[in-house]
This record gives structure tokens, C-alpha cells and sequence, in this order.
């Protein structure tokens, strides 16, 4: 066997071993399947999340390779798990939170830059988990301290919660910074 058909031989073995649950995760969140396997199969397809901030390091370290001028932004949405919501009810608060935060941020000359510059290098979004209406309220606060733009959605209450529960919150900023926020929460799954 030559070096070549090794090499095809090792990545169809690699294939096989990625949980296909975590891939699927993976590319939810909008990355490409190819980098989704290779971040999957070298953190040692332990969890989606292992994968995804493997994945999303080293394309901060590529980025600050190539233009340390230039400044990446994500966008998070952080969901209350204690309201025990469905999944389309998570996703339509999440969509709240998006199209929310981004309205405020047309609103402001500094944070329409900001989000023109978010939009310019790929939209990047992730959606995790928080543990209360509290923590949220904490996570809100320190984001303010930072001066990251947020919003914090509050549901209507005409299906599945109570008029009022505080929902998703939405921020937006250098990644950077955003981290120093919500670096240790978890994947929503």
C-alpha cells in the first residue's frame, strides 16, 4: 500500500469513529462538515463542544495569523433551561434574540460597525445553555460592564410560558470579550 492509499485508508477509518450526533451538532452551528470531522476525530470525538471550541480556536489563531488589525465578533444566545421550553419554542426565542439585538445594534453608529464587521466575516453564531432567569440577569449585567450589546427576550405568554419569562439573552462583541462572558457555558444540545 503507498503513502496515498494509506492516507485514504486512515481517513475512512477516521470517518467511521465520528459520532455522527456530535457532527450534526457540529454543522448546526454552522461549520463545515470537513472541518466539523477533522476538529471531531483530534479532540478525540469526545463531545461536540470539545470539537466545536477546538474548531473555533484555531480559527481564531488562523485569523490572527493572517490580520491582526482586524477584530472577529460572534453573536450568542444564551437559553433559559429552567422554563423546560420545546425545541420550536427555543428556536423561535432564539430567532427573538437575533433579529432583537441586531435592530438595537442598526439603531447606534458604533454597534452598526460592529455588526456590519459581524456580518462581513460570517455571522457567527452559537446558542448555549444557562441555568435560570438569574443567570441570565448576571451574564446581562457583566455583558453591560463590558459594553457588549445585548438583549434579553421576554415571552408574550400566549403558548408555552408565562407573559413575561425571560426567555434567551442575546450578545453581541469581539469574541474575545464575549468569552470572558459565556466562555464556560455549555452547548445547548
Amino acid at each position: 500500500m503507498d503513502t496515498g492509499e494509506q492516507e485514504a485508508a486512515d481517513v475512512v477509518q477516521d470517518v467511521a469513529e465520528v459520532n455522527p450526533q456530535y457532527l450534526q451538532q457540529l454543522k448546526d452551528l454552522d461549520i463545515p462538515e470537513d472541518e466539523a470531522r477533522k476538529a471531531l476525530i483530534l479532540t478525540g470525538n469526545v463531545s461536540a463542544e470539545e470539537a466545536a471550541i477546538f474548531y473555533f480556536d484555531s480559527l481564531e489563531n488562523q485569523n490572527a495569523d493572517t490580520d491582526d488589525d482586524d477584530f472577529y465578533y460572534k453573536m450568542v444566545f444564551v437559553v433559559n433551561m429552567e422554563l423546560s421550553m420545546g425545541v420550536g419554542k427555543i428556536a423561535a426565542q432564539v430567532g427573538h434574540g437575533a433579529v432583537g439585538l441586531y435592530q438595537l445594534m442598526l439603531k447606534d453608529s458604533k454597534t452598526k460597525e460592529m455588526a456590519d464587521k459581524w456580518d462581513e466575516y460570517g455571522a457567527k453564531k452559537v446558542v448555549l445553555q444557562s441555568s435560570s432567569s438569574a443567570h441570565l440577569l448576571e451574564l446581562q449585567a457583566l455583558a453591560l460592564s463590558l459594553d457588549l450589546p445585548t438583549y434579553l427576550v421576554q415571552d408574550a405568554g400566549r403558548t408555552q410560558i408565562a407573559a413575561g419569562s425571560r426567555t434567551v439573552l442575546a450578545i453581541m462583541g469581539e469574541e474575545e470579550m464575549v468569552n470572558k462572558v459565556t466562555g464556560k457555558l455549555k452547548l445547548l444540545n
